[in-house]
């Protein structure tokens, strides 16, 4: 493939990337290569001026020519991608402030320092590299059964090696997405749970039983049996089991606010509905929060009717809407909703970035406690599974968030280290 080849196919990747189609098939494909090309950009920068480096003008070769020409336009292109991942910084900052109020820095153990809010730039050059070897300091303990399903219903413990809060760490429990259908524990959210056990917290990666072998509710049931069992056994691993927050991207976003909506309730708790069930916060990412269509959106009824409906509720909307509503965050919110954190990117093609819009006003007219939107520019469905600049913006807000969380929730004076209170409680 020559020059000019190479130029074309990546600026039908750039095209795509900032105009991908929206269909319920075509979604699918312009995901995939659009979450690639966004979240790569970088990558694809440097190889690009390599490319133009390498084949210099030449006298009368018209394809040189055009493929200079047209690499310059995808550098440009590439350009403004990454633009938009690094201004990822300042929105999500935005989002945290407007919701939170400009002093909510001072809940933190201490301010972000710049060192703190720098790129990991050796990380990003190799993104692969973050499944393979996490950073020093933290240890994963592998396929521990929370359930009797095998290999579906284990889960991965991402802590630290050493201890840093005595009383208990706080936690969080990531659900990973894929369409209610595939998906592992081992592969989504890692730079978000390395980085969280880094800075001393207890991370919970599940596998849960998946579609069409297991149609719904398996899904939930297994997130709420999850649950379960962290409040009973996380103790053992340094985890403080009554604080527990849950996050998950895609199906893992609606599984994680679904969870986070229907504390203790039976229909999804058979056979342990007594066990405690509740959440602290929750943090969804582009996450479908609409099964029923209750919002009018084409995209999410087109959803319902041939994807959800045929192939995850095995049943038709038609005949009986209820299981649909029912797995509906949008239309389980009340009043004793915990906090929220919603994150969803403009270009996503699979879920309409429309209703992560929607069930926010919702969550705001009805929830009495706070809730926070950061809506990306230019991001496309799974942006935060790779190390990328724009993910490595939205771990370090996570990070901010939830350590804001936590302290108030265990009312720490502003000023007061997590040793001292440790002290204070003991």
């Amino acid at each position: 493939m020559g020059l000019l080849h190479r130029q074309l196919a990546l600026a039908a990747l750039n095209a795509n990337a900032f105009h991908p189609p929206r269909g319920l098939r075509s979604g699918v494909y312009a995901f995939a290569a659009g979450w690639l090309t966004t979240e790569l950009a970088p990558q694809l920068l440097g190889l690009t001026a390599l490319d133009a480096a390498t084949h210099p003008p030449r006298a009368g070769d018209r394809s040189r020519a055009a493929g200079l020409a047209l690499a310059a336009a995808n550098a440009a292109a590439l350009g403004v991608m990454v633009a938009q991942a690094q201004r990822a910084r300042g929105g999500v900052e935005t989002a945290l402030t407007d919701a939170l109020g400009v002093d909510y820095v001072e809940q933190l153990d201490q301010a972000p320092t710049p060192a703190d809010l720098a790129l990991p730039w050796r990380q990003l050059a190799t993104p692969l590299r973050v499944f393979r070897r996490g950073p020093d300091g933290v240890q994963v303990e592998r396929d521990i059964a929370y359930a009797d399903a095998g290999r579906r219903t284990m889960l991965d413990v991402y802590r630290p090696s050493e201890p840093v809060h005595p009383g208990g760490a706080p936690v969080l429990l990531q659900v990973h997405g894929g369409a209610w259908r595939v998906g592992s524990k081992e592969t989504q959210a890692v730079p978000l749970m390395q980085h969280l056990a880094s800075k001393g917290w207890v991370c919970v990666a599940i596998n849960y039983r998946l579609a069409p072998r297991d149609p719904w509710p398996a899904h939930i049931v297994d997130v709420k049996r999850a649950i379960a069992w962290v409040r009973q056994h996380i103790g053992a691993y340094g985890g403080d089991p009554s604080y527990l927050a849950i996050t998950g991207g895609s199906a893992g976003g609606h599984l994680a606010a679904l969870a986070a909506l229907t504390p203790g309730d039976p229909d999804f708790q058979p056979g342990f509905e007594d066990a405690d069930t509740h959440v602290e916060a929750a943090v969804p990412h582009y996450g479908v929060y609409d099964f029923a269509g209750a919002t009018g959106l084409p995209r999410a009824i087109r959803m319902r009717d041939r994807f959800l409906g045929p192939l995850i509720l095995r049943r038709r909307f038609a005949d009986d809407p209820a299981p649909f509503e029912a797995a509906s965050p949008l239309l389980r919110i009340t009043p004793d909703a915990p906090d929220f954190l919603v994150l969803h990117g403009t270009a996503d093609s699979l879920v309409d970035v429309e209703q992560a819009r929607l069930f926010v006003d919702r969550l705001r007219e009805v929830s009495d406690r706070s809730v926070v939107y950061a809506e990306l520019p230019g991001a496309q469905h799974a942006f935060d599974t790779l190390p990328s600049i724009r993910s490595a913006h939205v771990v370090r807000a996570i990070d901010r968030y939830l350590h804001w969380h936590w302290n108030g929730w265990r009312g720490r004076p502003v000023g007061d280290s997590p040793a001292e209170v440790a002290e204070d409680q003991s």
